[in-house]
């Protein structure tokens, strides 16, 4: 069969791209080796996380705030088997979806892994093997979880965020190895459902790669929820014995600690995945850090291949991965697509939620850059206090000049939603008096970024 694209990967990135480029009128194919489309964020990511933090928020409110709301419940108990249902109900629904946006869109799928023959030949090895010939070529094929020497993950009780999402108890003490996005959500799933949770990081915060304000809150948050943390810490080990698990570190003193916890989750980031691509037939490989290098076109070093998502540089993030699919569909079409990777937010799905755009106050300073700084509590909001979200606050940092938003961090209820006002005001050059000019209804959380940037305009809030 002869194609104008053929996308290799179902993630975010990869179906996005394919349905762009048929849209714009190329006939279109997409392999995924797995049964079902989505990729990563779909199936065993995103979606399903999603799912069982909403479910555990549920259960935390049951048993938290319900009874100052006026609501009187009894026995409230935790029903895993129907948590983990329902979440399975959710990604279900979510993956017929794309199938039928395929369908919609007149794009052949074939089910099993896609390798090169050479640069425009794709062999498509499942329950058949068959033969793909293409003009252009997106390699979409995603990420998975990394590790760290000396641990062997067994999938039973050291594990990965995949079976994180699938356990059949709730753990007794679950030990996280690594203070990141998804650890820290996974955490707070269990955390909230009676587990005890301990973060062993090596860094000296949780969310590292986030402004410092935003890390020292949520880690006060937590704490709330019964999570202790372990910071400078380098894990050496971990072993299990009967159902319990042992890890092992140096801390920063070099003396050597362990933890005994019942689960292990190993949560240190991820990796790209581009085994059995059998890259070096189209005349392609990986760098250092197993990513597929493009260049600002996304087009690999073999003209008509290119490749987006978890397997080139930048974030590791679906949305991104989505952009860069569209990109790449417009770019082929012979259009000038652009994305400006600085207004690309990152969010972590914890409550209070946590999201931000832009530069951090750390990189600014690193940068030499003048810059001014406002920021506004949630528990000033009407809003906060009706709904007894109180915790968190919002950052705006902007040029001490030109007043024009720089960086914008959040950390409260609704977050990851309020996060889209400074995309598109940043997208826009917006300046701090902007918003701060623009009427925000009350009573909303959207409140608190509006004074925020009163804040950082002339340290002028209004309810603080």
């Amino acid at each position: 069969m002869k194609y104008d694209v053929v996308v290799i990967g179902s993630g975010p990135g990869g179906y996005v791209a394919a349905i762009r480029c048929a849209q714009l009128g190329k006939k279109t194919a997409i392999i995924e080796k797995y049964p079902t489309l989505g990729g990563t964020c779909l199936n065993v990511g995103c979606i399903p996380s999603k799912a069982l933090l909403d479910s555990s928020e549920h259960f935390h409110n049951a048993t938290h705030t319900f009874a100052t709301h006026g609501i009187d419940v009894k026995e409230v108990q935790v029903n895993l088997k129907q948590m983990i249902t329902r979440k399975r109900e959710v990604v279900k629904q979510n993956t017929e979806g794309i199938q039928f946006l395929m369908k919609k869109n007149k794009i052949d799928v074939y089910t099993g892994t896609g390798s090169f023959v050479t640069k425009n030949t794709i062999k498509v090895t499942g329950e058949k093997e068959q033969t793909l010939e293409t003009d252009k070529v997106i390699i979409a094929t995603g990420s998975k979880p990394a590790s760290l020497p000396g641990l062997n993950i067994d999938k039973k009780r050291i594990i990965t965020s995949t079976e994180a999402l699938e356990l059949t108890e709730i753990p007794k003490h679950l030990i996280i190895i690594g203070g990141g996005v998804i650890g820290l959500e996974l955490g707070s799933v269990y955390g909230r459902l009676g587990a005890k949770v301990s973060v062993v990081e090596y860094t000296s915060s949780i969310i590292p790669m986030m402004d410092g304000a935003l890390g020292k809150e949520l880690q006060r948050v937590l704490r709330k929820l019964g999570f202790e943390f372990f910071f400078n810490h380098k894990v050496t080990g971990a072993t299990v014995k009967g159902k319990e698990v042992t890890v092992t570190a140096d801390n920063a003193a070099g003396e050597k600690v362990e933890w005994k916890g019942d689960y292990c989750l190993v949560s240190v980031g991820r990796k790209p995945h581009t085994d059995g691509l059998n890259l070096a037939a189209a005349g392609l490989a990986t760098d250092e850090r197993g990513r597929i290098p493009v260049d600002e076109h996304l087009q690999t070093n073999i003209p008509g291949i290119y490749a987006i998502g978890d397997v080139v540089r930048g974030a590791m993030l679906a949305h991104k991965a989505e952009e860069e699919g569209v990109f790449v569909a417009e770019t082929i079409a012979g259009q000038k697509p652009h994305i400006n990777y600085n207004l690309i937010p990152s969010v972590v799905y914890t409550w209070p939620e946590v999201a931000a755009v832009g530069q951090t106050e750390e990189e600014l300073k690193k940068a030499g850059r003048n810059y001014k700084a406002g920021s506004f509590p949630f528990r000033a909001l009407g809003r906060a206090r009706a709904s007894m979200d109180l915790d968190g606050l919002v950052k705006i940092l902007a040029d001490a000049e030109t007043d024009e938003i720089l960086g914008a961090h959040i950390i409260g209820a609704r977050a990851a939603d309020m996060i889209a006002e400074a995309v598109v005001a940043m997208e826009f050059r917006a300046s701090a008096e902007d918003i701060a000019r623009m009427s925000h209804a009350h009573p909303t959380y959207t409140e608190a970024f509006k004074e925020a940037c009163l804040a950082a305009t002339e340290n002028r809030p209004i309810h603080m």
